[in-house]
């Protein structure tokens, strides 16, 4: 099997898409076999991560699938002691970790939105189910008996979706760049009084992990999901949204100088993603895709075109961040290197029929796998997403892609 056939399998698009793009952008760099070069890295990790696993001669996919799934268990039960084996429902113990997780992200900085704006907007638009639940007499004693920055994450799990897309958020519309400012990005573990109102939520999303673009703030909220691996998929989500705030906090600085502001900033929050067929021309075109599509519909039409994704990056960089804070916490780098730099590796191994059958070696792909084992859900669209961006970097650089999807991120396609 050619190279790029062996991508395009991976990434369930034609083989032909591959080819030419490999075409164009070997004639636009002066860069040769680079499709070769990905799949023989690929191979290489590969081999490697299974003679760590114990499984040079391995044969079937259930089990390099099942060895990852151990290798999970075993890093998250590292992690879990660790870090002091926090209990889920202790917003003490969650307040530990988050320090943890900030002092590995650097403690960053970033531009967001003020804190007596985001009142503004609750006296402005009262959140009535949440102001009845609390048995408060109006908006005015919310905001005066509660966090400000506890609050807007509860909108989310209280109010729904219709109030926030319709209501609330449309005072977005007339965000000025005098409404944001500079400050280190913000880790809030709510209080264990959040946890009953915000339970039904938290089991559709299976983590208790999110995060506010605009307001800097990554939280915590304290409920017990009782899910294998929960600590470690946690951990690591907490260093994905520190690279994700950080990096949606750098296109509000960007777009603060312009007359679109409100604009660009509704449109990032939203994620929006461009829904329209791009004309093929001589240059090589590319979509900047901002979300997991694949969450919503495997099969849409912007997963099998070139393109490159952000979220994907954000994990790429959070991995990274892993490594550095198991060398600071416990001597656990040498355990979680393990994981380093496979978002984008996987391959397809024979099932027990005969089938080929994709296995991602992606970290987030294997613990969302785990989450799921009792329904053989095998989860591989941070893998294929990582891959397109390990394409893009080959030819360009990982600074210049993510510099293109900052310059791009709106319009939502790019030529080369």
């Amino acid at each position: 099997m050619y190279p790029h056939e062996k991508i395009a399998k991976i990434l369930r698009t034609d083989k032909d898409v591959i080819k030419a793009l490999e075409e164009k952008l070997s004639v636009s760099t002066g860069k040769k076999n680079i499709m070769e070069k990905i799949v023989e890295e690929n191979g290489t990790a590969i081999r490697n991560r299974l003679e760590t696993l114990g499984l040079e001669n391995v044969k079937f996919a259930k089990d390099i699938y099942s060895a990852l799934i151990k290798k999970i268990e075993r890093d998250n039960d590292s992690l879990t002691k660790a870090l002091g084996d926090p209990k889920a429902t202790v917003s003490k113990d969650w307040e530990r970790v988050l320090e943890v997780a900030k002092e590995s992200a650097g403690r960053p900085k970033g531009f967001f939105l003020k804190k007596e704006k985001a009142i503004e907007f609750l006296l402005k638009e009262p959140p009535q189910k949440l102001i009845n639940l609390l048995g408060y007499r109006d908006v005015n004693e919310l905001i005066n008996k509660e966090d400000v920055f506890e609050i807007f994450p509860s909108l989310r799990f209280v109010e729904g979706g219709e109030w926030l897309n319709e209501v609330f958020f449309k005072q977005y519309e007339g965000l000025k760049a005098e409404d944001f400012e500079e400050r280190e990005i913000m880790t809030k573990a709510l209080p264990e009084k959040w946890a009953r109102l915000a339970e039904s939520f938290i089991k559709k999303k299976y983590h208790n992990v999110s995060h506010l673009k605009e307001l800097g703030v990554i939280y915590v909220i304290p409920i017990a999901l009782e899910i294998s691996g929960e600590v470690l998929r946690n951990f690591g989500l907490l260093l994905h949204y520190f690279n994700e705030v950080s990096f949606y906090s750098d296109l509000f600085k960007r777009f603060s100088a312009g007359a679109d502001f409100s604009k660009n900033i509704t449109s990032l929050l939203r994620g929006d993603v461009i829904d329209k067929q791009m004309a093929e021309s001589e240059k090589s075109l590319w979509l900047v895709i901002q979300r997991y599509l694949a969450k919503d519909d495997e099969n849409d039409w912007r997963l099998f075109a070139p393109h490159i994704n952000p979220e994907a990056l954000h994990w790429d960089k959070a991995e990274r961040l892993l490594i550095r804070a198991g060398r600071n916490i416990d001597h656990l780098e040498s355990d979680l290197y393990f994981w380093q730099d496979l978002n984008w590796v996987g391959d397809y191994f024979k099932s027990d029929a005969g089938i080929d059958v994709l296995v991602s070696f992606n970290l987030i792909d294997s613990s969302m796998s785990l989450v799921q084992q009792k329904e053989l859900t095998k989860y591989l669209y941070h893998h294929q997403e990582s891959m397109w961006n390990k394409i893009f970097s080959e030819y360009f650089g990982l600074g210049k892609m993510e510099e293109i999807m900052k310059e791009n991120i709106i319009k939502g396609w790019f030529e080369i």
